[in-house]
């Protein structure tokens, strides 16, 4: 495993992942129709993709380029639908994430964030803590036709959450990075850059996707 390596195959299951959304968002005006079952099915897929990465790391040189380009559709739907309620917030919810990104890998490289073990504990703790927080409050909708209230609106607290749930979402960056730093100073087998570029795209997807949720709230109150 090499830090050019791991490099290399990130960029490489980005440009996956915007080829996939863009090819989606051209289809907003031909056929609408399709965006909705490719959404949920493409969903689906995406988390069974990352399941069988997660556990089956020695096959991520294949799976994480299917993760990347099911995740793109999923990108794209979602793009699409905030963009035509938000002209512009796209573009605004990309510069913010990719400047997150390139702002946290000048913090760890110098040094000014280091990933304690207490660090990453209240990172993985946060982390999944949110993730309960949405299971829960999806399974409250479709059960009860009732998800959580207030986390999902436009209001302070909502806000206030989305907020909460994107600075945990770029301090995970500082999780991959750390990750990757280990890996090549352990001398990981060479499929771990496939792994390593997978666990870094599932984060900035993860950033995006709720920098975008923070945006369209706030646009909302406009």
């Amino acid at each position: 495993m090499t830090l050019n390596g791991t490099v290399h195959r990130t960029f490489f299951l980005l440009c996956l992942v915007v080829f996939s959304a863009s090819t989606v968002w051209s289809m907003w005006e031909t056929h609408p129709h399709l965006l909705y079952p490719a959404l949920i099915g493409s969903s689906l897929l995406g988390f069974i993709t990352a399941m069988v990465t997660v556990f089956k790391q020695q096959w991520s040189p294949y799976t994480a380029s299917i993760y990347a380009l099911l995740e793109g559709v999923v990108v794209g739907v979602i793009s699409s639908i905030a963009e035509l309620n938000f002209p512009g917030i796209v573009m605004q919810a990309v510069g913010l994430t990719f400047g997150t990104l390139f702002c946290l890998l000048a913090a760890y490289r110098s040094g000014l964030i280091k990933p304690t073990e207490n660090f990453k504990l209240g990172v993985v703790a946060a982390t999944g803590g949110i993730a309960l927080l949405y299971l829960v409050s999806m399974v409250s909708s479709l059960v009860f036709s009732a998800p959580i209230p207030m986390i999902h609106e436009s209001g302070p607290i909502g806000i206030g959450f989305s907020l909460f749930v994107v600075v945990i979402a770029a301090l995970n960056l500082v999780l991959d990075f750390d990750f990757i730093e280990q890996g090549v100073e352990y001398g990981a087998p060479k499929y771990m850059e496939w792994y390593a570029a997978f666990g870094l795209v599932v984060t900035l997807i993860w950033l995006y996707l709720e920098i975008l949720r923070l945006l369209m709230k706030i646009r909302s109150n406009d």
